[in-house]
């Protein structure tokens, strides 16, 4: 078999915990429950892909298993599930989407498909949204672009979860950045990272699992580093007795400094300049109000600047210099950013995508409440 048939981003798993299931049957069922909460039958397809193509890349932290969160968001408070969204503000090649307090999965992809066409005319472009809720994996709404065979940017503010260096109460989001770039040839490259040490679905990921949070992640409203079970790792951080490190740890030694700086950067854009909330003003989707999360997405032209095919060749010189590098001797081989995710994906389009019985049943439990009949596994 080839490296691209054996890869998977997630190590091997005891098989007795996990369902290996089709990604088409996954998205069926998905999409179910969303129309049953309410979405458009499009709209629900676009959550779906979200989420899904999350899970195909390995990034099950922002998989399926948010389906519950949203879910809660739009059946008690406080998504809009058939939200009017709109361009308020369209000047050049710039242009701003309120979301209605819609999901930020389906604002995304509108706002990015404006964010291209305005680079196809402007040479770059810069989209802003607010009154929107939390969009998934930012890298998603980056390959739109590179699909079109752009650059793509996208960034996002969220609900506070993160400590700013050198504080330990939540006053940050997880503010991930996802640069996109296109290749000649697959996979693209991709850049794709919270700007915290993790994202707070990974956390939830390891609760739901019953797996222990090491040391490192999360900071007591003390002082005091917290670790062990997640699940209660997780109620001091939702409690706000605890908050998410800022990419680089606690303090300025390892560089915390740069990652909530770079938090807050993000937030400014997507948050502050969009309109929509900042910091500590963030909601979380199932809150008494709507979040006002905001978002950023930009498009850049590659024909504007050079010839396609010389860009290409550049990349790919790039990219051979990397590889060629001396490697380090516990490394397996030098990876290109987007290149483990790229093939986890095409493996699980093949064989299929685990999911954990626990999964399983939590979402077979939401599907009966909202009256469906089928079971997912």
């Amino acid at each position: 078999m080839s490296e691209l048939d054996l890869y998977e981003r997630e190590p091997v798993v005891p098989p007795e915990d996990y369902v290996r299931m089709h990604h088409t049957v996954i998205r069926d069922f998905v999409c179910e429950i969303f129309t049953a909460a309410g979405l458009s039958d499009e709209d629900a397809q676009i959550v779906t892909d979200v989420l899904v193509t999350a899970d195909l890349m390995g990034i099950s932290s922002h998989g399926i298993q948010r389906v519950k969160r949203y879910v809660d968001g739009l059946m008690h408070c406080c998504v809009n599930p058939r939200p009017n969204m709109r361009v308020i503000r369209d000047r050049g090649a710039t242009a701003l989407l309120d979301a209605d307090n819609g999901l930020g999965h389906v604002a995304g992809v509108k706002a990015m498909e404006i964010a291209v066409e305005k680079a196809e005319k402007y040479g770059v472009s810069l989209v802003l949204v607010k009154s929107s809720h939390h969009y998934g994996i930012a890298g998603y709404y980056a390959l739109k672009a590179v699909e079109k065979g752009y650059i793509g940017i996208s960034v996002t503010n969220s609900e506070k979860l993160v400590a700013y260096v050198n504080t330990v109460t939540k006053s940050l989001g997880t503010n991930p950045i996802a640069v996109g770039i296109p290749r000649r040839a697959p996979p693209p490259i991709l850049f794709d990272s919270a700007t915290s040490v993790v994202p707070v679905g990974k956390i939830e990921l390891y609760a739901k699992l019953g797996k222990a949070v090491p040391e490192g992640w999360v900071v007591g409203s003390e002082g005091r580093m917290l670790s062990g079970d997640a699940s209660k790792v997780l109620q001091e951080i939702r409690s706000g007795r605890a908050a998410i490190l800022p990419l680089g740890g606690l303090g300025e030694e390892f560089g915390g400094h740069k990652g909530s700086g770079l938090a807050f950067i993000v937030d400014i854009i997507s948050g502050v300049l969009s309109g929509a909330a900042w910091g500590l003003h963030v909601r979380y989707t199932v809150d008494t109000a709507p979040a006002n999360v905001g978002h950023a997405f930009a498009a850049i032209d590659i024909e504007s600047y050079m010839p396609k095919d010389e860009f290409y060749r550049r990349i790919e010189d790039y990219v051979n210099e990397i590889r060629s590098l001396k490697k380090h001797p516990s490394a397996d081989r030098i990876w290109v950013p987007g290149e483990k995710a790229w093939y986890t994906m095409m493996t699980r389009l093949r064989i299929g995508i685990p999911i954990h019985k626990k999964l399983c049943d939590e979402l077979n439990s939401i599907a009966k409440t909202l009256g469906l009949s089928r079971k997912l596994c």
